[in-house]
C-alpha cells in the first residue's frame, strides 16, 4: 500500500512538472534590423537574380518545448526591394509585379510550427497584394547567452498572388517560381 502510494505521489509530480513544463510561455523576440536578412531568389531570362528587402520586422515568440504557444510574425516594406538592379527594381514595385503604391507591404504570420527531424516546419499566411495563401516554411533555431537565430526558407508562386500582370503574368522571361530565405537574429524583448 506505501509503494503504491509513493508510486502514485512520483507520478503526481512528474505529471505535475510535465504540464508546468508545457504550459511555459515561449520568450518573446524582436528581430535586430542591423544583422537580420531576408532575401529571394527568382529566375529571369534562364538566369538567377538574387533580391534583399532591407526594411522588415519580425516578432518572434518561440520555445521548442512549446511550439503551441510559438508564433512568428513578419511585416516586409515591398518598397526596400533591392535586386541591384534599378530597372528591374522599378518594375518589381510598379503596378504589374507588388504594386507598392496600393499594396506596400507583406505581411506573413505563422497558423502552426512542428518538430522535424532537421529543425521547425511553420504553416502561415502570405498576404501580398491584398492575396493570402499558406505558405510553409522551414527553419532551424539555435539560441545562445546574448540571443537567438531562426534561419529557414520557403519556396513560393508569385502569379498565385498575382504579382505578374500584364507582360509580367507569362512565365517566359520571369519564372513563377521564388525562393525565400531568411536569417534573424533575435533579440530579447524588454
Amino acid at each position: 500500500m506505501i509503494r503504491l502510494l509513493k508510486a502514485t505521489m512520483a507520478m503526481a509530480a512528474v505529471s505535475a512538472s510535465i504540464a508546468a513544463h508545457a504550459a511555459a510561455p515561449a520568450a518573446s523576440y524582436a528581430a535586430d534590423p542591423q544583422q537580420s536578412r531576408l532575401e529571394f531568389v527568382g529566375v529571369q531570362a534562364g538566369a538567377d537574380f538574387k533580391g534583399t528587402f532591407h526594411k522588415f520586422t519580425a516578432a518572434v515568440d518561440f520555445a521548442p518545448e512549446a511550439l503551441d504557444s510559438s508564433h512568428i510574425d513578419v511585416l516586409i516594406d515591398l518598397n526596400s526591394v533591392d535586386s541591384m538592379d534599378k530597372d528591374r527594381d522599378t518594375a518589381i514595385r510598379g503596378a504589374d509585379i507588388f504594386d507598392v503604391a496600393h499594396w506596400p507591404t507583406a505581411h506573413y504570420v505563422t497558423r502552426s510550427l512542428t518538430k522535424t527531424a532537421t529543425g521547425y516546419a511553420a504553416m502561415g499566411a502570405l498576404t501580398l497584394r491584398g492575396v493570402t495563401k499558406d505558405v510553409p516554411i522551414d527553419f532551424q533555431f539555435t539560441k545562445t547567452a546574448a540571443a537567438a537565430k531562426l534561419e529557414g526558407s520557403a519556396k513560393l508562386k508569385r502569379l498565385d498572388f498575382g504579382a505578374g500582370k500584364g507582360d509580367w503574368k507569362s512565365t517566359e522571361w520571369v519564372a513563377d517560381a521564388v525562393k525565400i530565405s531568411f536569417s534573424l537574429v533575435l533579440k530579447p524583448k524588454s
